[in-house]
């Protein structure tokens, strides 16, 4: 068949299939977003929510409410020795990028040590663990997506001082869909 007949043909034929269609009213037309409209945002780097979770000093500068619930992201500034222990998400993945200092981080059953720079990405279901490592404290920026982790870090911030109960832990952990392992 040559190249005119066959566009003509194509043509015709997808002109009679639509137009059925058209007639009766029943083609769809793309139904607006549910989303709210989201407003931009400026932080500074003083700016945000600091919240104490278990020694990690994080200060939350983007959080679900803001994003469409599309992603979290904090800073933490953290203390040699710090760090959480292997864990694994369901809900949300992770991105960390180490700005300060030295994270010994496990992603999968890899061991990798970031410095300044350096990025990790943790994604659901897949066990990861960080400790910052050396003398000097850490400072990385953490995202997380889609956001809500961020009301679970509320929770475990109004723990008690001191050595955390694990069980307490572990079940606030676990009302996000994270686990230990």
């Amino acid at each position: 068949m040559d190249r005119k007949k066959f566009i003509k043909t194509s043509g015709a034929g997808l002109g009679l299939a639509l137009i059925p269609g058209l007639v009766q009213g029943q083609m769809k037309t793309a139904k607006p977003s549910s989303v709210e409209p989201m407003e931009p945002k400026i932080i500074k780097g003083e700016d945000g929510i600091v919240l104490n979770v278990l020694g990690d000093i994080q200060t939350h500068k983007l959080i679900g409410a803001e994003t469409g619930s599309q992603i979290v992201e904090w800073v933490s500034n953290v203390e040699p020795g710090v760090g959480i222990p292997p864990h694994i998400h369901t809900k949300e993945d992770e991105i960390f990028r180490v700005i300060e200092g030295e994270v010994e981080i496990m992603v999968g059953g890899k061991t990798t040590l970031l410095k300044a720079g350096d990025i990790a990405f943790a994604p659901r279901d897949v066990p990861h663990a960080w400790t910052v490592v050396g003398t000097e404290k850490a400072k990385m920026i953490a995202s997380a997506f889609p956001a809500g982790i961020e009301i679970m870090f509320e929770e475990l911030a109004t723990l008690p001082a001191g050595p955390p109960d694990f069980a307490k832990v572990a079940e606030i952990c676990a009302k996000q869909g994270i686990s230990f392992v």
